[in-house]
C-alpha cells in the first residue's frame, strides 16, 4: 500500500514540523494567523487558479462529477441535520462542520493513491472541480454572510466576488473554457506562488496543535465524532451504494469514487474555518483524527473492492 502511506506521510511530517516548530517558541497564535492569511489571500488563490486553468473543464459532463457532487452533498446534509437536531450550533460552525465531513483532500492524497490503485488519477479531476467550482465558493459564501453580520439578496449574489479564492477559481475556470494558454513567464510566478499553498497551511495546522488536548475542545465532542464518522465511514459507503446502483459503475471506476470519498478533509477546512474564527476545534481535530483513520480504512477499501 505503498501510494496510501506515502500520501499521508508527506503531510503528517509537515504538520510534525508545524508543531516542532510551535514547541520551540518559532510560532504562536499570531504566526499561525500570519501564514494563514498568506494562504487565504496569495498563495491558496493562484493555486486555486493555476489547477483550474490546467484541468479539462470538459470533466464536468462524466459519470464522476455527478457522483462526487451527490455523494458530497449527501455527507455535508447529513451533519447539517445532526447540527439542527443535536448541536444547535450557527450557520457558519455548521458549515465548517459539513465541509470537514464531505471535503476530500483530493490533491495530496488522492494523487498518489489513486496511481498506486488504479494506475491512473482519472478521478481526481472531478472531485477536484466540484470542490473548488461548487462546495467551496457555497461555504465561504456561508461565512461570507455570516461575518457580515446581515443578509440581503444583493449581498447574497455580490459576496462571492468579493472573496479570493472564489475569484481566482471562476477566473481559472472561465480561461480553461476558452482554452487560454498564459505565456511562460507569467505562469512561472504562479506556478511557484501556488507551491507554497500546501505547504504553508499544514505549518500552520500543525503549529494550531500545539497545546490542543484531543476532544477536550469546549464541548464539541459530539461534533467532532460526528464529521469524523461522517468523512471516514459514511461517506465511503455513499459513495458505494451511489455509485454501483444509481450509475452502475464497473468495479476500476467504483473503487476509485470510494477511495475518494474515504479521503480525510482537505486542509482548506481548517483554512476556512481559521480565518472566518469559526469552527476551528471541529476542523483541526476532525481533519487530525480522519488522517489517522486514512491508512486502514483506505487499505480496507482497496483490499474489499479490488481484492
Amino acid at each position: 500500500m505503498g501510494g496510501v502511506l506515502v500520501g499521508l506521510a508527506v503531510i503528517g511530517v509537515v504538520i510534525a514540523v508545524g508543531y516542532v516548530a510551535a514547541r520551540c517558541g518559532l510560532g504562536d497564535e499570531h504566526t499561525v494567523s500570519a501564514l494563514t492569511k498568506i494562504a487565504f489571500f496569495i498563495t491558496n488563490p493562484v493555486l486555486l487558479f493555476t489547477v483550474v486553468l490546467e484541468s479539462d473543464i470538459s470533466v464536468v459532463f462524466s459519470a464522476y462529477v455527478p457522483l462526487a457532487l451527490i455523494t458530497a452533498t449527501v455527507t455535508a446534509l447529513l451533519y447539517v441535520t445532526a447540527s439542527r437536531i443535536w448541536f444547535r450550533r450557527p450557520m457558519a460552525d455548521t458549515a465548517v462542520g459539513a465541509m470537514a465531513s464531505s471535503y476530500v483532500n483530493a490533491n495530496n492524497i488522492g494523487i498518489p493513491i489513486t496511481l498506486y490503485a488504479l494506475g491512473d488519477a482519472t478521478p481526481v479531476a472531478p472531485v477536484l472541480l466540484v470542490q473548488l467550482l461548487l462546495l467551496a465558493p457555497l461555504v465561504l459564501t456561508v461565512l461570507d454572510l455570516s461575518a457580515a453580520g446581515r443578509f440581503s439578496p444583493r449581498l447574497m449574489l455580490t459576496q462571492p466576488f468579493r472573496n479570493p479564492m472564489i475569484i481566482a477559481t471562476l477566473l481559472g475556470a472561465v480561461l480553461a473554457a476558452f482554452h487560454v494558454k498564459l505565456p511562460e513567464p507569467v505562469l512561472a510566478p504562479l506556478t511557484l506562488l501556488g507551491g507554497a499553498a500546501v505547504p504553508v497551511v499544514l505549518l500552520a495546522f500543525g503549529m494550531s496543535l500545539r497545546g490542543t488536548r484531543m476532544l477536550r475542545s469546549g464541548g464539541h465532542t459530539a461534533e467532532i465524532l460526528t464529521a469524523t464518522a461522517l468523512k471516514s465511514a459514511v461517506m465511503p459507503g455513499v459513495a458505494y451504494v451511489v455509485g454501483r446502483f444509481l450509475f452502475n459503475l464497473e468495479t476500476h471506476m467504483l473503487l476509485g469514487v470510494v477511495l475518494m470519498a474515504a479521503l480525510p478533509p482537505a486542509q482548506n477546512v481548517f483554512l476556512f474555518a481559521s480565518r472566518y474564527g469559526r469552527g476551528i476545534a471541529v476542523a483541526r481535530e476532525t481533519i487530525l483524527i480522519s488522517t489517522a483513520a486514512a491508512a486502514p480504512v483506505l487499505v480496507l477499501i482497496v483490499w474489499l473492492l479490488a481484492g
